[in-house]
């Protein structure tokens, strides 16, 4: 059996905030799937199916995110699992909106969820990290990551990433984590995004491939501050942005 962990916080008045992107995954897997409703055990919520042939479980703890380890180690501990046969899915806030990033072990990043499992189950289970971005300032954090997403967001990157990691987890039970990567780069952001970010070819004279969506081009690169054209403000922002003035004719 593999258990598949979606992490978030229980009740509606979380279920769309960023912090739960977790049970968003959860949700889209075993709708895919076809896995029966989600029934109260372990601290949580659980649902079991097949897919592909290797047997599920997928849990939402439901004792709220700080507290997830206590949900985890039980499901762990009744089924005998050791780590490697554990993922967690989870929200990151240090990757782009919709970029997603797999590995197995490490560090729990400052992530309240996986301060909680870590000590309870050890750190060499499978980490399925998806960007949620940065608002930018730390004292923003808390009210980022418990702010629903948009309606924008949404329809640009969250449902087709959800979409693909439900399509692709197949072949994460598997290990087969650069392939699951590499689709959800192509759902999120198309064929040549995903492309320019794949390691270079053995030919040491093939371009890179600089093609990328809109979706991510404006996450990327934001629009250069403009100068106003005359003026002492335009003479003050000029000198502060390396740009000569213009001589007047």
């Amino acid at each position: 059996m593999h258990l598949i962990v979606g992490l978030g916080n229980p009740g509606d008045k979380y279920r769309n905030n960023r912090h739960n992107i977790g049970f968003m995954a959860a949700d889209a897997i075993a709708s895919r799937h076809r896995f029966p409703p989600f029934r109260d055990k372990f601290k949580g919520v659980v649902a079991e199916g097949t897919i592909d042939g290797e047997k599920v479980l997928l849990l939402k703890p439901q004792t709220y995110m700080n507290d997830s380890g206590e949900s985890v180690a039980a499901a762990a501990s009744f089924y005998k699992l050791e780590p490697k046969d554990i993922t967690v899915i989870y929200d990151e806030l240090d990757l782009i909106p919709g970029k997603a990033r797999i590995k197995v072990g490490g560090g729990n990043g400052g992530h309240n969820g996986l301060r909680s499992i870590d000590p309870r189950i050890g750190t060499g289970y499978r980490r399925v990290r998806l960007g949620i971005g940065h608002p930018g300032s730390k004292d923003a954090v808390l009210h980022w990551v418990l702010g629903d997403f948009s309606k924008v967001d949404r329809q640009e990157w969250l449902e087709p990433l959800l979409t693909a990691l439900a399509d692709t987890v197949g072949l994460l039970l598997k290990g087969d984590d650069s392939t699951v990567m590499n689709k959800l780069a192509i759902a999120v952001n198309g064929d040549a995004a995903a492309r320019a970010e794949r390691p270079e070819t053995a030919d040491p004279t093939r371009k890179k491939s600089t093609g990328q969506s809109h979706i991510r081009a404006a996450r990327e690169n934001p629009p250069a501050a403009e100068v106003p054209e005359g003026g002492p403000m335009a003479a003050m922002l000029a000198k502060i942005l390396g740009k000569k003035d213009d001589k007047p004719e």
